[in-house]
């Protein structure tokens, strides 16, 4: 018989063809006050089950997914991939603008008060030709675990810091979240064109939470940018894609899709809306989905600006239209 992590001892009983009552006799032997209507850990359960004179086999939620993802990747199949890079700072210290920035488009004005209220993905395919993915993570202090969350897939963290407000609460949070997910940290010091902007405060502050940058001896990468004149942008991309060379990216496009959800969320007039993060194989139109214990198939595909897509290869990070609705959170793959 088979025994999950927890079963309650009507469930158990049942599986064992005993009565209710005999199970809760055992369990008073072990000490276990239990009512038929609760539950059990699965190693009571298994010394139940053989108390009665049952073969128990223990079986954990997580055995259920394993072999769902396929055998590891042949060195020989594995190809380039575009970094994934986490935009993380304090709020209003122009994460967002400075992605606008980049992309030249005004994401910023569709958000609720000018601040980001979600995580958003967005590829851009810079004027040198490089790919990149980028994930903008909400700066406020009631998105803690979005910003979490938003570390924990990056390859890359761009820790933005505005010149004239220097390191605050969350900023010192991004660096924490960054540490433990083990990224290495390029730092963009925003605003630069404002007249009290001081580039080197912000580096010394940056000492004090062990982030040495490069002008003090340090092996961290740090730029000077403006996301309202567009000073250093071409710096920062140099500097995400020496970083991006150094990691030696590579993934698997030829094989079924795995990856993670970023976002998940029902829309009028579209139905289930999920923003996923492909991070090994292609995902087409059609494709049947498994997210833990939901599974559906991807109605359609659409990229960041809301075009639809044939297929979604490694580091893409669609939008898929789901029947039905997946569960958000990095935590589940796809």
């Amino acid at each position: 018989m088979i025994i999950p992590d927890t079963i309650s001892v009507t469930e158990l009983a049942n599986r064992m063809a005993e009565r209710t009552a005999d199970v809760v006799k055992e369990l008073m032997k072990l000490g276990v006050m239990a009512t038929a209507t609760q539950a059990v850990d699965g190693e009571t359960a298994e010394l139940i089950a053989q108390e009665l004179g049952h073969r128990a086999q223990r079986v954990s939620d997580s055995d259920v997914e394993s072999g769902l993802e396929g055998a590891d990747d042949d060195e020989a199949s594995l190809k380039p991939r575009p970094p994934v890079v986490t935009v993380m700072g304090h709020v209003d210290h122009g994460k967002t603008s400075l992605l606008d920035a980049i992309r030249r488009t005004d994401v910023a004005a569709g958000e609720s008060g000018g601040i980001t209220q979600h995580i958003g993905a967005y590829q851009i395919n810079t004027a040198s030709g490089n790919l990149i993915t980028f994930i903008d993570t909400p700066g406020h202090e009631a998105f803690t675990e979005m910003r979490s969350r938003g570390a924990d897939i990056t390859d890359v963290v761009i820790l933005v810091v505005a010149a004239d407000d220097s390191v605050m609460m969350q900023t010192v949070e991004a660096i924490n979240h960054a540490k433990a997910a083990g990224c290495p940290v390029i730092v963009a010091v925003n605003k630069c064109d404002k007249p009290e902007a001081d580039p080197k405060q912000v580096r010394n502050d940056l000492l004090q939470h062990e982030i040495i940058t490069e002008d003090f001896g340090g092996d961290v990468l740090c730029v000077d940018v403006s996301a309202i004149t567009g000073q250093g942008l071409d710096k920062l991309e140099e500097a995400i894609m020496l970083q991006a060379e150094l990691l030696e990216l590579k993934a698997n496009p030829d094989r079924a899709a795995t990856g993670v959800v970023v976002e998940a969320k029902v829309e009028r007039g579209r139905g289930s809306v999920a923003t996923l993060l492909v991070q090994r194989g292609t995902l087409k139109q059609g494709d049947i989905f498994v997210i833990g214990a939901e599974s559906g198939r991807v109605r359609a595909l659409l990229d960041d600006r809301g075009k639809t897509l044939k297929v979604a290869v490694c580091e893409d990070p669609p939008t898929i239209l789901a029947t039905p609705l997946p569960r958000t959170g990095l935590d589940c793959r796809f």
